[in-house]
């Protein structure tokens, strides 16, 4: 496998990280917004209304104009939420800068897909593994934790592991929304998303769905996650994908992605597994990098939570 470049926490622990930047391209259009948020991106009002799901009211029946749109309302609208650091923090999850050798290593990760973002103009980025137990939700969340810590910044982490959504109880939220909600257009963007602190949107889900790569091989869920990218304008959206050889939901997604981050675990993950998901990519979604997770498992029994 060509390696470009490789980045490592220079930790001793399970959390050390590794990066291989690949200089792959992607070329493709992107679909047409449709949802019925009154942030909407439209020249020409609508007269679909939408409940919303917590007050049961009739909202947004006639969108603005795209000239009214404005990502920092937008942000104001997602309801905020909390967060326990120190609850975090036992789990390998740094809300605050840290000086823990797995936050500096993520942080490391941060600034080398930043300017590798910034050199292919992407930011919409798959979160992936070759299998089950690699721990990438675990790297999807630090890594979107990372970038919410840079002032003034817009990230956005989005939980498309639709079978097994899992990031809500990872964070300690419990989410009742469904995410397929939004996914299907019948629920606008704020009525769906969160939002933690200034910098950090998230989209959780509290409804697995059975047919997942259907949901994702759907126009309305191409549709409605660039509305998203249009109403957000976030520098960096994150998507936690399934293991990408137990499905085909990565290869579904791909047009709503510019890149894959694949997601290796040192204790388990093989050459055969990882070149497997290099062939499934190749021409079809470029893959910017390899994150090794776990290099070295000396504290096994302490990060468990990551093996799930």
């Amino acid at each position: 496998m060509r390696k470009d470049n490789r980045i490592g926490s220079g930790s001793k622990g399970p959390d050390d990280v590794e990066l291989s930047v690949m200089p792959d391209e992607k070329s493709g259009q992107r679909s047409e917004a449709r949802g019925v948020s009154l942030f909407k991106r439209r020249d020409v009002a609508e007269s679909k209304s939408t409940m919303d799901l917590a007050t049961g009211r009739e909202i947004f029946a006639n969108p603005l104009p795209s000239i009214f749109l404005n990502p920092i309302r937008v942000w104001e609208s997602l309801g905020p939420v909390t967060l326990d650091a120190e609850q975090l923090a036992q789990k390998g999850l740094f809300i605050e800068a840290s000086d823990h050798p797995a936050a500096v290593g993520f942080d490391i990760l941060r600034t080398r897909l930043l300017h590798g973002l910034a050199e292919k103009g992407w930011r919409r980025i798959a979160v992936t593994s070759p299998t089950h137990g690699c721990g990438k939700s675990f790297v999807a969340i630090n890594l979107a934790l990372s970038l919410a810590r840079r002032p003034a910044s817009r990230t956005a982490l989005i939980d498309l592991d639709l079978r097994h959504p899992e990031i809500a109880t990872t964070l300690g939220i419990e989410e009742n929304r469904a995410l397929g909600e939004f996914l299907s257009g019948d629920q606008p963007l704020e009525s769906i998303f969160h939002r933690f602190g200034r910098t950090l949107a998230l989209g959780l889900n509290g409804t697995a769905i059975e047919r997942a790569s259907e949901t994702l091989h759907d126009p309305d869920t191409t549709s409605a996650l660039t509305a998203l990218v249009d109403q957000l304008e976030p520098e960096v959206v994150i998507y936690d994908l399934p293991p990408a050889l137990v499905s085909d939901d990565v290869l579904a997604i791909g047009p709503s992605v510019d890149a894959v981050l694949l997601v290796t675990d040192g204790t388990k993950s093989t050459p055969e597994e990882i070149r497997a998901v290099e062939r499934m990519l190749e021409g079809r979604i470029p893959l910017l990098g390899v994150v090794l997770n776990r290099a070295q498992d000396f504290n096994a029994g302490r990060y468990r939570y990551a093996k799930k």
